[in-house]
């Protein structure tokens, strides 16, 4: 009887799937198609705070600038986060375990709690995006109201992220359409009430913004977001679909955003969509669109947040979520009001950790198809290269920021891995002498 019990137990056992893949790659079973992937990468991009980019954008440059600066720093944009893309729907592996691979297990710690780090600022300013004005707006600007709708949002955003992948996907399908519609539609209600065209209004700018300048704060924007693309092109059914999954997904996903940012500046001197919508007498609409558009990034940068903390201290991912999730949002207000200028920061040290990712694999793709028993406790040149992009990045103030320490950053990473290589190839000769 006891062993019945045992074999049923096992067999039990057996059925329960990581549905996350959190230790492993994703096998081809788990994989998603291409509807899905650009679904989940688009609701990835909706990020709110892209609006206060577009909002600057708007501000500073013509409309044709506007248009240029897009388009370059989409392209950037597009071929980081496209490479990166690549690497995890090829591979199968989340950022984490690639970071395992490029940067060595303990090295990987690095790369892991700067990106839980940020994601986990990010998430907390989102829920307070959501929470503030709708309490302002709503419910005459009452704290205690304020914070049930930090508890509420950031409890509902948790609950999906620790649910996993599935979870991300079913939001995404519902909010992706109707954040995408209802806020395009509000953009264009806007512009016709505005003064002239579209064009009129931009011309109206300070004209104090490069397009190069300009095209640097789109790629600022989302570029930490983006370094964690691995996460979510790993479950792409292969590498051609992940990677033009990404790429247009990025692309329309800010535009999108930076959009609606400019103008909210344009029509109500704003930088969010919400405050137009709210001007239209479209309150009901405008909460719905805020708290969606909020929701689909803010649950993939606490998945995100989850797998690293989960390689850091060797746990389970749903528990590091749980605990990213209510840090993020007891911290949500705070974060708001006196953290946002540090995360910018931290913004810069991201695209480092990417471009070592891309490298690494491409340098040594023999090493991918292998399982990863035998990894090195630290690369030493990948960390270096991350810390030295990092301080490039932040201190640098010619050209773009992220790509200043992406070049960094990949130079003294190529080094190492020539040096490693002769080094490796010298005592081989040694050896057979």
């Amino acid at each position: 009887m006891n062993r019945e019990k045992r074999m049923k137990k096992e067999k039990t056992t057996e059925k329960v799937t990581d549905i996350d893949y959190a230790e492993c790659a994703v096998p081809q079973e788990g994989r998603k198609g291409f509807l899905t992937m650009f679904m989940i990468m688009l609701g990835f991009t909706f990020f709110s705070a892209s609006m206060w980019v577009g909002q600057q954008l708007a501000e500073g440059l013509d409309f044709y600038g506007f248009i240029k600066s897009l388009i370059l720093g989409g392209l950037i944009l597009g071929l980081y986060t496209g490479l990166l893309g690549y690497v995890g729907a090829k591979t199968g592996l989340s950022m984490d375990l690639l970071a395992k691979r490029a940067f060595g297990e303990k090295g990987s710690y690095l790369s892991s709690a700067m990106i839980s780090f940020t994601q986990i600022g990010w998430f907390g300013v989102g829920v307070a995006m959501f929470a503030i004005p709708v309490a302002n707006e709503l419910l005459g600007g009452s704290k205690i109201a304020m914070w049930g709708l930090v508890i509420v949002a950031g409890g509902c955003m948790t609950a999906s992220a620790y649910f996993g992948i599935d979870s991300l996907t079913v939001i995404s399908y519902i909010a992706v359409p109707l954040v995408a519609v209802l806020g395009t539609v509000a953009m264009v209600l806007a512009v016709q009430k505005g003064d002239g065209t579209i064009i009129d209004q931009f011309a109206k700018s300070s004209g104090t913004i490069s397009v190069i300048g300009g095209a640097g704060m789109v790629v600022g924007s989302f570029v930490s977001g983006g370094t964690a693309t691995p996460n979510f092109s790993r479950f792409a059914k292969d590498a051609k679909s992940g990677t033009i999954a990404t790429v247009v997904a990025f692309f329309i996903g800010n535009s999108l955003m930076f959009f609606f940012g400019a103008i909210a500046y344009i029509f109500v001197g704003g930088n969010d969509i919400f405050e137009v919508m709210i001007r239209l007498n479209l309150f009901y609409l405008a909460i719905l669109v805020l708290g969606l558009n909020i929701w689909t990034t803010n649950d993939n940068a606490l998945y995100s947040s989850g797998l690293g903390l989960a390689n850091i201290f060797n746990q389970k991912k749903k528990p590091m979520v749980l605990i990213a999730g209510i840090i993020g949002t007891l911290l949500s207000v705070w974060l708001y009001y006196n953290f946002c200028n540090w995360l910018n920061v931290l913004n810069c040290t991201l695209p480092p950790v990417g471009i070592i990712l891309v490298l690494s694999y491409f340098m040594n793709k023999k090493d991918y198809e292998k399982p990863g028993e035998n990894l090195e406790v630290v690369n030493w040149f990948a960390v270096t290269g991350v810390i030295a992009g990092a301080v490039v990045a932040n201190v640098v103030s010619w050209g773009i920021a992220s790509i200043n320490g992406m070049v960094v950053a990949a130079v003294l990473y190529v080094i190492g891995q020539v040096f490693r290589k002769n080094e490796a190839g010298n005592k081989c000769a040694e050896h057979e002498l």
